[in-house]
């Protein structure tokens, strides 16, 4: 039995069916599945000891309290930041680059100023920069790729400058599925004095992080997209930084006292922690980084190789497969293969292999920027994780040379 056999038993959705068939689930680069681990976690949480953290003098307060501390001091330790009050949760990865543009970005970004992102950024860590360099009166740069759709080196080092206060990057691209190196551009962004914002969504559930090693003045992630519930993210931030941060939210937990006029702050990490939070989340966030830590990300990186190098040699054999970051001469390739079938829509590419019970993602994949680039209104994106087999990939292959067809273009 192969590891992602092994793993597969753990989640009960891939033991479905649907329409009668069961599933090859290729859509991980949106949201991966739950094992049965996390699942239980939440029964746990949720039927046993259910109550508002912080605030009640009474047991079963001080334990969803002791949860909810514990965990984020499991992703400190899992994420290797120097202490707890650097761990923000938030809903997703989404609303902690928010934060990190209205907090930081709103209050020391201004006029004459410049912003740089590269083109390759999930509207997350693009809009948002936007919106602050619109504000403010700032310039947003772009950095662009080369021909292999790597970040340029050029543009790394020419549009990063003394104007430079931020700068934005993903460390993998949802699209290309290319790792980023970006300790070169953190690098880069701190010898003009700039502070460098990483979003880790694409990352962190595939390779281990260290942010200290990484040097990133932020990153962010979603716990779903790594086994974790929905509604759960992180938001890394050195102390020294946050501390200096206005809040993003305002209401309870995050204050220290209300006045008629006025009000003062609580000490990070409650002053970014306004109202209740997630607890069960955060449970669940906790649960699911144990079961990876179980299985080691050496042998989530080897199943991810083994089934891109197995996957890519035949859709190039397929004449009507048209490839996105899929020419890298560097090792830098993770578990995404993004695709168009010629002369059909990738709706109806998706839609088409959904009938077959392979899902995969079909759009633009919130990165319009990059597809305009690419010269592309749409693609369809496989993306695999620990528990895909060999057999899904032959499922979803097999699938494709149906899809023309289906559609009455014949096989070439």
């Amino acid at each position: 039995m192969s590891d992602a056999q092994e793993f597969r038993r753990d989640f009960p959705l891939l033991h479905t069916k649907m329409n009668g068939q069961q599933i090859a689930y290729l859509d991980n680069g949106a949201t991966t599945q739950k094992p049965e681990q996390v699942i239980r976690s939440l029964c746990t949480y949720y039927g046993g000891c259910n109550a508002n953290p912080h605030r009640g003098a009474y047991a079963l307060s001080v334990e969803a309290t002791d949860i909810y501390e514990n965990s984020r001091a499991r992703v400190q330790k899992f994420i290797n930041a120097k202490r707890p009050e650097e761990i923000l949760f938030t809903k997703n990865a989404t609303e902690a680059l928010n934060l990190v543009a209205y907090s930081y970005g709103l209050t020391n970004v201004n006029a004459g100023d410049e912003i740089v992102i590269t083109v390759a950024e999930h509207h997350s860590n693009l809009v948002p920069w936007q919106y602050v360099a619109k504000a403010k009166g700032a310039t947003l740069k772009y950095i662009y790729l080369e021909d292999d759709a790597n970040l340029s080196d050029e543009d790394i080092e020419t549009k990063i400058t003394e104007k430079t206060k931020v700068v934005a990057v993903t460390q993998v691209s949802n699209v290309l599925g290319l790792k980023n190196d970006v300790k070169k551009v953190v690098k880069k962004a701190h010898s003009v004095g700039a502070v460098c914002v990483v979003d880790g969504s694409q990352s962190v559930a595939h390779m281990k992080v260290d942010v200290q090693d990484l040097d990133a003045d932020f990153f962010a992630f979603s716990g779903h997209k790594m086994l974790s519930p929905m509604g759960i993210g992180v938001l890394y931030g050195k102390y020294e930084i946050l501390d200096k941060m206005p809040p993003f939210l305002m209401g309870g937990d995050m204050i220290e006292y209300v006045h008629e006029q006025d009000t003062t702050f609580a000490e990070l990490p409650a002053k970014f922690e306004a109202g209740t939070q997630n607890v069960g989340g955060a449970a669940g966030l906790a649960a699911a980084i144990d079961y990876l830590e179980s299985i080691t990300f050496d042998r989530i990186e080897a199943i991810e190789k083994e089934l891109v190098d197995y996957a890519i040699p035949q859709l190039k054999e397929l004449p009507y497969i048209e490839l996105y970051g899929c020419d890298s001469t560097r090792d830098n390739k993770t578990g995404i293969i993004t695709f168009n079938v010629k002369d059909v829509h990738p709706h109806d590419v998706a839609t088409i292999l959904d009938s077959y019970g392979v899902a995969v993602r079909a759009g633009h994949h919130c990165a319009q920027p990059l597809m305009e680039y690419l010269g592309q209104n749409a693609t369809c994106r496989a993306s695999f994780y620990l528990y895909n087999t060999k057999e899904d990939v032959d499922r979803w292959i097999d699938a494709l040379k149906k899809v023309r067809g289906v559609l009455g273009y014949g096989t070439v």
